[in-house]
């Protein structure tokens, strides 16, 4: 009989996953470990003293089965590209809440095609709860809210200090050679990556930001309706003035062999910031939204670093799904829960700017 604390965390082996377990536990929680690598979800399940369940995603039958003695799944193991919909199928069947961290557009859209199985099933489907897109979601809701007539959003995000987790960094592998994009009049539209770039004050430090395909190109119009969003990452002028070749070379990076060698490489490196990197990193998060007339709002927020502000946020929405706190449907973090839900992350502080 599983406890109303409980919900199955699938992935929890990866560099996230572990971290979102151990700090379960604060939010009185208790995640049923659960994954297909045996050895380590036992491993990790004997040092935290945590249930756990070895299940494989492309057995859906024991997945529907599993699921099923849950209220909410909170699904880590990406790239999502390949795993979301599996795991969204098995819960539809089991009427299980899902929930996901990932931060890829084209896992976003299609979550949102499934909008009436979800309510059919009276499930909410609410992927990006992590760092992609909670603060970024938050902060064009934000601006929304202050100027309902927006019809142009940018969106710009950046890390002091840290590093990247093995699922970053394997996704952002995945996505080699594929360009970017932005929303144009409430279409995505292709853009190459990188084709735009400015300097961004985000309080602490002046950036520079460059034009990248990020989740909000999806949840952005979702949240808000604003039809032109585009969004930004921290980048090196050098590696800005580099992009413009790309066209040159992006069939190369699109090669198999390619990006399996990337992957390699990636294999090799630390699985992720350590918890003295994480502790002094931080999130920096700016938007600005205009109108038809020229008028403009805008708005920064700083946060904890990266993995950490997803471990949190995304503990704090397991934790009002299984108090009954969700809509049903295909839902987005902010458009559920609201412009300050960021500021229930302790760290987060936000600035309207004039």
């Amino acid at each position: 009989m599983m406890q109303n604390n409980q919900f199955l965390l699938y992935g929890a082996n990866g560099y996230t996953g572990k971290l979102i377990a151990s700090m379960a536990n604060e939010y009185g929680l208790v995640p049923v470990l659960a994954g297909r690598n045996e050895a380590a979800i036992k491993s990790m399940a004997q040092e935290l003293n945590l249930p756990f369940i070895i299940i494989n995603l492309d057995d859906h039958s024991a997945l529907v089965n599993c699921l099923k003695d849950f209220k909410v799944v909170l699904h880590a193991a990406g790239p999502f590209q390949f795993t979301s919909q599996k795991m969204i199928e098995a819960c539809l069947e089991s009427n299980t809440h899902y929930l996901d961290i990932t931060g890829e557009i084209g896992v976003f859209e299609k979550a949102k095609s499934m909008n009436e199985l979800a309510i059919n099933g009276q499930i909410m489907v609410m992927p990006g709860v992590g760092f992609d897109v909670v603060p970024t979601d938050c902060i064009a809701k934000f601006l929304k809210d202050q100027l309902p007539d927006a019809t142009s959003l940018k969106l710009a995000f950046a890390m002091i200090g840290g590093g990247l987790s093995h699922g970053t960094a394997n996704t952002m592998a995945e996505g080699m050679g594929q360009g970017g994009a932005i929303r144009e009049n409430g279409k995505i539209i292709k853009k190459p990556l990188g084709h735009k770039g400015m300097w961004i004050d985000f309080g602490v430090k002046k950036l520079f930001v460059m034009c990248i395909p990020w989740g909000d190109i999806s949840t952005g119009f979702t949240t808000t309706g604003i039809p032109n969003i585009e969004t930004y990452a921290m980048a090196s002028p050098k590696t800005f003035s580099a992009l413009k070749w790309q066209w040159f070379y992006n069939w190369f990076l699109r090669l198999s062999f390619v990006k399996n060698q990337a992957k390699k490489k990636i294999k090799n490196k630390p699985a992720g910031p350590n918890n003295v990197q994480r502790a002094k990193a931080k999130s920096l998060v700016w938007g600005e939204a205009t109108n038809n007339s020229g008028n403009k709002v805008a708005a920064r927020l700083i946060g904890p670093e990266g993995y950490t502000l997803t471990a949190i946020s995304s503990l704090i929405i397991v934790k009002k799904v299984l108090n009954n706190d969700f809509k049903i449907g295909y839902q987005t973090p902010a458009g559920c829960y609201g412009a300050d839900l960021v500021l229930e992350i302790d760290g987060v502080t936000r600035e309207k700017l004039l």
